[in-house]
């Protein structure tokens, strides 16, 4: 008997919850898609610990390389040859190398001009008439042994922007070296994809070149080789290793390259050699080559046609460099946390003179990379060099392009941004040809904070309001952020690589976790993958673990899907009618996404207080009530008042007085305990926040609505509850069984 009424009650209750949420607004949230515990798909690993830290067996391999290149100034080809010592760390033999040669990108062949639309793209060569791409002879095998080198012809295949070198014998596993000397040529486009070209000035053409040699393919522990051809909007995922470039190049020109360079008195002039000296211990922007010096001959060694420059960069990715007789040079001084000292560098055509434009060039590219090291990670390279070209903004390590003709606010955006990307993803190396949002998007969030405290809030932009900016980041054009650059719409590119990831982490950080714990989190990834390859879960985990968070359902509704926020306001009464007693207010959820809760309470006097809750609350639950302890009548509440939640229907965040309060029954003279005959237990009647529960041993509260005159319900449940007028007693209806209650 006993387990016949539990079944029937527990079957009828759990009937009765759905029911009542199902009575109230229509919700799409549901709060085991948003907190399952399922989000990782795999354990850690040996390479990859489940707490987000590289694994005691993490592995990456890596590449040095020694570079000697030509620039022709009238052809603008650039010839070179390049040696790469390759090295396999991981615990596999490598029976062939792959490489990337993303100068094919502008072959009139190649895949990535094929997808270019009819309306054009930024990626590409912005429909100029040009067959571009590498020029390769042949490719050699180096083999050391010893101290004897010996040199083999190997065979090799190109496919768009990708080539296989195939090697006689396999490259051993854990520190097999092999030797590649590849001799290539290109010719440069005017405008390459937004990342490199030629700019035409007054006094000559820029040459901005990145992308310009055979690079190496990351063979990992996720992939194996990374194979994805280069289509233009997907970006780089790369080795580290030494660069010894050696650039030769018109007398003419100044040359400014990632790293340091190692012959300064082989490539500027005395007066230019001491003005250096005097900015390596300058805050303030010296002068290196004026305006006015720019069509001097006097301001470059006039004894040869060309000048061969020299540079070296350690633990990098990648590097790149510029050319023109055009440059002004200038420096100064970035003082780092540790005490060590870099430089900042600006090389701009007099078209980007003045103090409203690249004149502060270098003053910006000083605080920016200040910013970053006392804030995350100092700063690792020997200068930091910001160079005016046709570009948008490119970043490479130690060296950054930015266009020409940006001022004021705009010049310091896109310095900051592009300096910013030394952080992710030249230091964090992310595969950004498959997570864009991973460099963009962090970068973006981190220059949020270097904006705030440039120069006092010089170009600190205001608060923006979140409800305002949810149909920009949410809505049915979007893809999720977590889609790889290549596979998004082009135009929405700029919102989910950058924007919305960014906006997501000062979600994060000011909304869930607090500047504290969240600036502890990200620094530890920081760390950590630092000079390594990071996936999305080694971010997600290193956040959790070291916040104390589960974050689960923010990557799920932000990040991995393009949820909705709705938050509502949807009850306000007062206990017992009575404001002296306090107001319960209830809230729901109404889409997909859920988030804390800050209420403001406004009384009719005037009196403002905040009640916040946390995302707890959607656990197990849609709809959610609480008390607010007040002696006075509401005048308004509102569901996050400071407009700092992507809310998507603001028209439900507030109540006020004037739309009325719930009546709420008066329950004293139903509580009390009750028995029935043939019914196997006892039923406490109780009052809970406003709501009559019936409380069965061992069973969940069963909540009741009121239909009048001593009438209760449980709608569709089939459950009926009639108090006779003295309220002595009740008929429970359960499904047609009926029981008769008296108060005991």
């Amino acid at each position: 008997m006993n387990k016949y009424f539990s079944i029937l009650l527990c079957g009828l209750f759990l009937l009765s919850s759905s029911l009542i949420a199902q009575e109230k607004e229509p919700s799409n949230y549901n709060y085991n898609d948003a907190f399952g515990h399922d989000f990782y798909s795999k354990n850690g690993t040996a390479t990859r610990s489940a707490s987000g830290k590289p694994g005691h067996a993490y592995w990456q391999n890596s590449a040095d390389y020694s570079i000697d290149v030509n620039l022709n100034e009238t052809t603008k080809e650039i010839s070179g040859s390049e040696t790469i010592t390759y090295t396999n760390n991981s615990p596999d033999a490598l029976d062939f190398l792959w490489m990337q040669l993303d100068q094919n990108l502008f072959k009139l062949d190649s895949r990535g001009k094929a997808i270019v639309p009819l309306r054009g793209s930024r990626n590409g060569d912005k429909g100029q008439d040009f067959d571009g791409g590498y020029g390769i002879n042949t490719i050699k095998l180096i083999y050391n042994k010893g101290r004897r080198s010996t040199e083999v012809n190997t065979t090799y295949t190109i496919v768009d922007t990708r080539m296989k070198v195939n090697l006689p014998t396999a490259l051993e596993a854990n520190g097999g070296t092999v030797g590649i000397k590849i001799d290539f040529s290109f010719t440069s486009p005017d405008y390459g994809s937004d990342r490199m070209g030629v700019l035409e000035t007054k006094n000559g053409r820029i040459f901005t070149l990145a992308q310009w040699y055979p690079r190496m393919s990351v063979y990992d522990d996720v992939s194996g080789w990374n194979t994805l051809p280069y289509l233009g909007a997907g970006e780089f995922y790369l080795e580290y290793g030494t660069f010894d470039v050696n650039i030769t190049a018109p007398a003419t020109h100044l040359v400014v390259c990632s790293g340091a360079l190692l012959n300064p008195s082989e490539v500027y002039t005395a007066e230019q050699q001491n003005r250096l000296k005097t900015a390596e211990a300058s805050d303030a922007t010296v002068m290196i080559r004026s305006e006015s010096e720019v069509t001097q001959p006097s301001s470059r060694p006039s004894n040869t046609a060309t000048l061969t420059w020299k540079f070296r960069i350690e633990n990098a990715r990648d590097v790149a460099w510029a050319s023109s007789a055009s440059f002004i040079l200038d420096a100064a001084r970035i003082n780092l946390p540790s005490g060590k000292k870099t430089i900042a560098m600006s090389a701009y055509p007099v078209e980007s003179v003045g103090e409203d434009a690249w004149t502060r060039s270098t003053e910006y590219t000083k605080a920016s990379i200040e910013h970053y090291s006392e804030k995350w990670l100092e700063y690792p390279y020997p200068a930091a060099i910001n160079v005016a070209g046709n570009e948008g903004g490119m970043e490479y390590p130690g060296i950054v392009f930015c266009n020409f003709e940006s001022k004021t606010e705009r010049l310091w955006g896109v310095t900051d941004h592009e300096f910013g990307h030394i952080w992710f993803p030249m230091i964090v190396g992310s595969n950004e040809r498959l997570h864009a949002w991973m460099d963009e998007g962090f970068n973006t969030f981190i220059n949020s904070l270097s904006t705030a405290a440039f120069n006092n809030g010089e170009y600190e932009e205001p608060k923006s309001n979140m409800h305002r900016m949810s149909s920009v980041f949410v809505n049915d054009r979007l893809e999720p952020i977590y889609t790889s650059p290549d596979n998004l719409k082009e135009r929405n590119l700029g919102i989910l690589a950058y924007y919305k990831p960014g906006t997501g982490l000062v979600l994060l950080r000011e909304q869930i976790l607090g500047p504290e714990r969240f600036d502890e989190a990200f620094t530890a990834y920081i760390d950590r993958w630092a000079y390594k390859h990071p996936t999305p879960d080694d971010f997600f985990r290193t956040m959790e673990n070291v916040s104390g968070e589960d974050l689960r359902w923010f990557w799920r509704s932000w990040f991995i899907n393009s949820w909705k926020l709705d938050q509502a306001v949807t009850e306000v009464k007062y206990v017992k009618n009575d404001p002296t007693q306090g107001a319960i207010i209830t809230i729901e959820n109404l889409e997909k996404m859920p988030m804390p809760v800050v209420i403001e309470i406004k009384t009719k006097s005037g009196t403002v207080t905040r009640k916040t809750l946390p995302v707890e609350i959607w656990k197990r639950n849609v709809s959610w009530s609480f008390k607010v302890d007040t002696t006075e009548e509401l005048s308004r509440v509102v569901i996050d008042p400071d407009f700092a939640l992507p809310d998507s229907n603001t028209k439900n965040n507030k109540w006020k007085s004037t739309d009325g309060t719930a009546s709420v029954e008066i329950l004293t003279d139903y509580l009390g305990d009750y028995t029935a005959p043939g019914f196997p237990m006892k039923v406490t009647a109780v009052e809970a926040n406003g709501i009559l529960e019936l409380h069965l041993e061992g069973e969940e509260p069963l909540p009741l609505e009121s239909e009048g005159n001593g009438e209760f319900s449980v709608g569709e449940a089939g459950i009926k509850v009639q108090f006779n007028a003295e309220k002595t007693g009740f008929k429970l209806d359960l499904g047609g069984q009926v029981f008769e209650f008296t108060k005991s």
